[in-house]
């Protein structure tokens, strides 16, 4: 009997159409992402009736391609892997939907992967070595922001989170304030390389004991408006911001948020004596995030993020590879969107 084990993980949560082939759960073999980030950009954010469309017109081509560039047949899948929560219901419920019917039709175990567990589950893909838990992971994207101890495989304590907007939620916020354009962490990234970080003292919200591993960062969003509003009140012919000025609140918004998120994550790898520290989700893939965690970590605990940037924001090799390790599969007909299949378990 063969140890091998392909599985086709499917993800639609937001609006990215993505299907990927993952064997054994780290060895990607396609990992295909069909993106509607240009008709979002538009309008500063995505739109989930525009976000749903996509995917209804993508889903198909995507699959296909996915099982052509990993050379594989439908005998040659042992399972399907699909996110069902959380995101955007109706983007949802067309991966679910998608993922039921090939389930159906050609008689596969059917895998609900949480989002969150999927980014998570990105840090093992192409990696060689064996995890050393227990293993704490700074979970920051544009709708979550966890601080998740990682016990053993799937076996997940959520020791922090956000209370209002998380780290990526805030990094989109204020690049549309500052007209940086969708998505605002790259922008605001870009951007900052070009400011000063300690032009503007922004707050470092909730470094206190009571909150010592929640996150909040509405207070911080509210900083930057109100200093925008400082600068431009009674400017009736000139209301806009130079670019100095621009790139200045940039870099010194970046720095609070990397510094909260940082010191918390340093902070509890500390104290629950873990041997490794993760970086998932999208904002993972900010440079100086991965170096101020590294800096303050000083060699002590080693330090990973996924292997490649396109693993960090949304894709479905990372819910293929979270399925190889979750224990659980279920009947095709019991899965929708929102089901109750929490990342604690």
């Amino acid at each position: 009997m063969s140890n091998v084990m392909k599985i086709l993980g499917i993800e639609t949560s937001c609006d990215e159409t993505a299907a990927a082939v993952v064997e054994n759960g780290v060895k990607v073999l396609s990992n295909v992402i069909a993106s509607s980030v240009d008709l979002h950009a538009k309008t500063g954010g995505v739109v989930p009736e525009v976000a749903a469309r996509e995917h209804i017109r993508q889903i198909t081509p995507v699959v296909d391609q996915a099982m052509e560039e990993a050379n594989v047949g439908w005998d040659d899948i042992d399972a399907i892997a699909v996110t069902h929560a959380p995101g955007l219901v109706a983007s949802l419920l067309i991966g679910i939907n998608t993922a039921q019917t090939l389930s159906y039709i050609y008689k596969k175990p059917l895998i609900p992967i949480h989002h969150i567990a999927g980014h998570i589950y990105a840090n093992f893909l192409e990696r060689d070595e064996k995890p050393a838990f227990p293993i704490l992971v700074l979970t920051v994207s544009g709708g979550h922001n966890e601080l998740v101890l990682l016990k053993g495989h799937y076996q997940f304590e959520v020791i922090g989170e956000t209370l209002d907007d998380a780290a990526g939620e805030a990094f989109d916020k204020v690049a549309r304030l500052l007209g940086l354009g969708f998505p605002g962490g790259p922008a605001i990234a870009k951007a900052a390389e070009k400011g000063n970080s300690k032009a503007i003292d922004f707050p470092r919200p909730m470094l206190d004991e009571k909150n010592k591993y929640n996150f909040s960062f509405s207070g911080l969003k509210t900083a930057v408006r109100t200093h925008i509003t400082d600068i431009t009140e009674g400017r009736d012919n000139d209301p806009g911001l130079q670019d100095n000025t621009i790139n200045d609140i940039a870099a010194s918004f970046q720095a609070a948020v990397i510094d909260v998120l940082s010191d918390k994550l340093v902070s509890a790898a500390r104290e629950f004596g873990v041997k490794e520290v993760y970086l998932a989700g999208g904002v993972s893939a900010n440079q100086l995030l991965r170096q101020t965690v590294s800096d303050k970590l000083k060699g002590k605990i080693l330090l990973i993020y996924p292997k490649q940037l396109i693993y960090c924001t949304d894709n479905a090799a990372m819910i293929a590879g979270a399925a190889y390790f979750c224990p659980r599969k279920v009947d095709f007909r019991k899965i929708e969107a929102h089901s109750q299949f929490p990342l604690e378990t």
